[in-house]
């Protein structure tokens, strides 16, 4: 039989593993099978521009794995059951219950609602495309003007907020957040994100963490009370439950435990990458859940993956975080670099050519999802059977 590969999750993280797995791998050893529960790949590091009312181009994750011997089921997944190595998921066809014999988990997160009240029922979000598209008919509907309040001082804050002020000038954009904005920026770039505020006629709340979330605003915790027509939540992310409720090792905010492989430290078949695991960097630090993360830990499991399944030793991959990229609108960003402790460095990359560089890693990882070669030429192995691991150890 087959060896069956289950990747749950087609982000920048699952959808890449899959890919390169199945290139890279010899067809006739394995069977490789990705659970999404979209049809297309979600470039979700856009979402804020499909919210702004912007048209991205549709990339669907049949094409992107055409001839990679990859199986699609298009479906939610419900439950992972590591102890008899099952999945269950919901789709167009009823529910299935998978059977396999290494599992990558690659659910990713989403908005983390911080238990605020109100958020569910009242607030709007740009981590999943339903949720922008929701946000995007929501400000057609206001006719082109109306108040908005993003909530949250991270990235995702940042670039929804003035992707909205540039694409919807009509608006009034405000946001707020419990610390600084832009606090952990070096000073050039703190000074070039304040400029591009007041550009686009952004308010900035600072020193106010949103506590409660209602119809026609917000409440935050110095009781402060801001009216908006829109409230857009942004202020961080969570990981799916259904790793904590399978009984695999996780950490307290649900990412999975996992060893310098990215396996599991309770159940080794099972492999996690992206947002979903937790993973510590070469500096000592965990990895913050971003793009970079996930392309690191992905390449990481992949390596892992083939050494496990054809007896080479796995390589071992840079866990190592760069800088932040922020787009402020289509023509201006920041790319800020880090340290080795993860610090910002004095300088920057600002402006236009910061907007180019974002522009071509968006691009390249978009592309990557149907080229997963890491750059080199695909060259399938086989996987090992038992009596070569036995031979293995025998000349050992």
């Amino acid at each position: 039989m087959k060896h069956r590969i289950t990747v749950l999750g087609a982000g920048y993280a699952g959808g890449y593993t899959a890919g390169y797995l199945a290139r890279h791998l010899h067809p006739d050893d394995v069977q490789i099978t990705v659970v999404n529960a979209e049809p297309d790949f979600v470039e979700r590091l856009r979402l804020h521009q499909v919210a702004a009312g912007q048209e991205l181009r549709r990339r669907p994750l049949a094409d992107m794995f055409a001839g990679a011997g990859v199986q699609l089921r298009v479906a939610r997944v419900d439950m992972v059951d590591p102890d008899h190595r099952t999945v269950t998921a919901t789709g167009g066809g009823g529910v299935d219950r998978l059977e396999y014999d290494t599992l990558v988990y690659a659910l990713g997160s989403a908005v983390d609602d911080h238990g605020a009240p109100g958020v569910v029922e009242h607030a709007h979000h740009v981590t999943t495309r339903p949720a922008a598209m929701r946000l995007r008919e929501h400000l057609d509907a206001l006719g082109g003007t109306g108040k908005v309040l993003v909530v949250g001082g991270n990235l995702t804050a940042i670039e929804a907020a003035t992707e909205l002020a540039e694409s919807r000038p009509g608006l009034q954009v405000a946001l707020a957040t419990r610390g600084e904005l832009g606090g952990w920026l070096g000073p050039k770039a703190r000074r070039h994100l304040r400029q591009a505020f007041d550009r686009f006629g952004i308010a900035i709340h600072e020193h106010a963490a949103v506590t409660e979330v209602a119809a026609n605003g917000a409440i935050a915790e110095n009781g402060t009370a801001f009216t908006a027509d829109a409230t857009v939540w942004a202020a961080g992310f969570a990981v799916h439950p259904i790793a904590a409720a399978s009984g695999l090792a996780v950490e307290p905010n649900g990412q999975v435990t996992v060893d310098r492989r990215m396996r599991s430290v309770s159940h080794p078949e099972v492999y996690a990458v992206g947002d979903a695991a937790f993973v510590v960097g070469e500096n000592g630090k965990p990895l913050p859940m971003s793009c970079a993360s996930a392309g690191a830990t992905s390449m990481q499991a992949v390596a892992s993956v083939i050494g496990d399944l054809t007896g080479r030793s796995p390589k071992q991959t840079g866990l190592s975080y760069v800088g932040n990229h922020i787009s402020l609108g289509r023509n201006d960003a920041i790319f800020q670099l880090v340290d080795g402790d993860a610090r910002s460095k004095p300088g920057a990359l600002l402006g236009p050519p910061a907007a180019r560089v974002k522009g071509a890693i968006l691009r390249t990882s978009a592309w990557s999802m149907g080229h997963p070669t890491f750059g080199m030429p695909a060259r399938r192995r086989r996987v090992a059977t038992a009596a070569d691991h036995t031979r293995k150890a025998v000349n050992a």
